[in-house]
C-alpha cells in the first residue's frame, strides 16, 4: 500500500518524507487555507519536496474552467496530479485532462456507481471518503469493498483507489486487508501508526536493564 499524507503544511511533509515511507502528498482548498500562504507557492514546494503524486485541485465547477486550471496546476510540476469532484462535469474533465497526459484524481466520492464512472473516464485515482460516511452511519470501509470488487472484474481499469477521510490507525489496516492501492492520511494518524503500548512497555524494560550494566555501546 501507498501512503500519502493529507496536509498542506511544508514542514510536516518534508519530516514524513524524510523516513522514506511517504509515495504522495493530496492537498485541497481547505488544506491550503489553513497554510495561510499563496497557492502557488505551497504547491511548488511541497512538489520540490516529495518525488511521488501531488494532488492539486482545482476550484472551478464548469467543464471548461476545470479543464483550464487543471492545465495550469499540470504545468507547475512533473508530479502534479489534478484533482478534480465527482460531477459530470468533473468527469469530463477527467477524461479531457487524461487524454492530454495529465493525472487525474476524482474526489469526493461516495457511491460504488460513481467510482465506476471515474473509472470509465481515466482517472489515475479514485478519492472514497470513508470518515465521511461513517459520520453519518453508513460502513465506509464496505465502500472500499465494492469498488475494490468492481475495478478488480475489469482488467481495462487502471484507477488507483486512495482512501480518503482517514479517522484513525484502523481505517487504514482495514483498507489494506481490502486491498486498496493507496490511503492518504493526516500527519497525526500515520504517525500512531507506529504506536503501540507494549512497544514502549519493551522498551523501557530493555533500555533499564541495559542501564543498570553501566556499559555504553560507543564508549
Amino acid at each position: 500500500m501507498k501512503f500519502f499524507v493529507d496536509t498542506a503544511d511544508i514542514e510536516e511533509i518534508r519530516d514524513l518524507a524524510a523516513t522514506g515511507l511517504l509515495d504522495g502528498v493530496t492537498t485541497n482548498p481547505s488544506l491550503i487555507a489553513k497554510s495561510g500562504r499563496d497557492f502557488f507557492d505551497v504547491l511548488s514546494d511541497i512538489c520540490a519536496s516529495v518525488d511521488g503524486p501531488v494532488s492539486a485541485e482545482v476550484t472551478a465547477v464548469d467543464f471548461e474552467s476545470m479543464v483550464d486550471e487543471g492545465r495550469k496546476l499540470a504545468a507547475l510540476a512533473s508530479n502534479i496530479t489534478v484533482k478534480v469532484p465527482l460531477t459530470w462535469d468533473g468527469l469530463k474533465a477527467c477524461r479531457t485532462l487524461n487524454q492530454a497526459g495529465t493525472k487525474v484524481n476524482v474526489t469526493l466520492c461516495f457511491s460504488p456507481s460513481q467510482a465506476l464512472l471515474a473509472a470509465k473516464a481515466g482517472a489515475a485515482f479514485i478519492s472514497p471518503f470513508v470518515g465521511r460516511l461513517d459520520d453519518i452511519s453508513h460502513d465506509g470501509m464496505a465502500l472500499i469493498a465494492d469498488i475494490k470488487k468492481i475495478y478488480d472484474n475489469y482488467e481495462s481499469f487502471r484507477t488507483e483507489i486512495l482512501v480518503a477521510s482517514i479517522r484513525h490507525p484502523g481505517h487504514i489496516v482495514e483498507a489494506a486487508l481490502l486491498g486498496a492501492h493507496v490511503c492518504t492520511v493526516p500527519p497525526d494518524v500515520l504517525r500512531k501508526l507506529a504506536s503501540h503500548p507494549l512497544t514502549d512497555r519493551g522498551l523501557e524494560a530493555f533500555l533499564e536493564d541495559w542501564r543498570s550494566t553501566g556499559q555504553t555501546i560507543l564508549g
